[in-house]
């Protein structure tokens, strides 16, 4: 059974969500036999990035929000990663644009390996504060998941990874998804945002039972935790 994931690496709702996720698959008794695809999904196409930005004048700008509201919206969710098990560092995070490091998300989805790269890019965007749309920091996070350098280059400039970004994005809107992390089983069950393992073991357990039947739909569960186009983070 496949279970789509729509998600930017500059979400740290989506990172959340990943980590919740991944533990509730821990507990699901037939994990292997999940299928995880990961999507392309820019919360801000437009973005120019700014790698010596202060990301909370950034985001205070970007907003129209005094600084300390900005902190402190982002102390919220420094708090939600604690629960999931990541250390945000956000005041050293760069202002990046996500779009090249979605085109090796993309590579890697061909290669078997989109969530060792997602969690690479996650963790440098989050953690470790790199660059993600600097090629020679691409090219770093691209090999340390197993990736070919030649790969990786050709893959910064196709125009083929390119459309398969733009074509994630036109599924999402397609689907009515306007928020990330947005997570669809067996292509029934829609749950949206970073909720509680037990509520992605729950829908697991139900989808995964219903998985023979082939049945089609969308449902949305729930409203947690998530960012959207306009930056709002909740």
């Amino acid at each position: 059974m496949k279970v789509d994931i729509w998600s930017d690496i500059r979400c740290p709702f989506c990172y959340v969500g990943k980590k919740k996720f991944e533990k509730a698959l821990e507990q699901f008794p037939d994990g292997e036999k999940i299928e995880v695809n990961w999507h392309s999904f820019q919360l801000d196409p437009n973005l120019k990035t700014q790698p010596e930005t202060n990301p909370y004048e950034y985001f205070s700008k970007a907003k129209g929000i005094p600084v300390t509201q900005a902190k402190a919206m982002h102390e919220h969710a420094k708090n939600a990663g604690k629960e999931a098990g990541i250390d945000f560092n956000f005041d050293h995070s760069k202002v990046a644009n996500s779009f090249r490091g979605h085109l090796l998300i993309q590579l890697a989805k061909k290669k078997g390996l989109a969530n060792e790269m997602e969690e690479a890019l996650f963790e440098a965007q989050f953690i470790t504060a790199k660059n993600i749309d600097d090629e020679a920091t691409l090219l770093e996070i691209g090999t340390s998941v197993g990736l070919a350098e030649e790969d990786i280059k050709n893959a910064l400039q196709s125009d083929e990874m390119a459309h398969e970004v733009s074509h994630d994005g036109l599924v999402a809107r397609q689907l009515g998804i306007n928020a990330v992390p947005y997570f669809v089983f067996n292509d029934k069950y829609g749950v949206s945002g970073a909720q509680q393992p037990e509520l992605f073991l729950e829908v697991l357990e139900k989808s995964y039972s219903e998985f023979s039947a082939g049945d089609k739909g969308l449902q949305i569960i729930g409203q947690g935790e998530s960012c959207d186009r306009d930056g709002n983070c909740d």
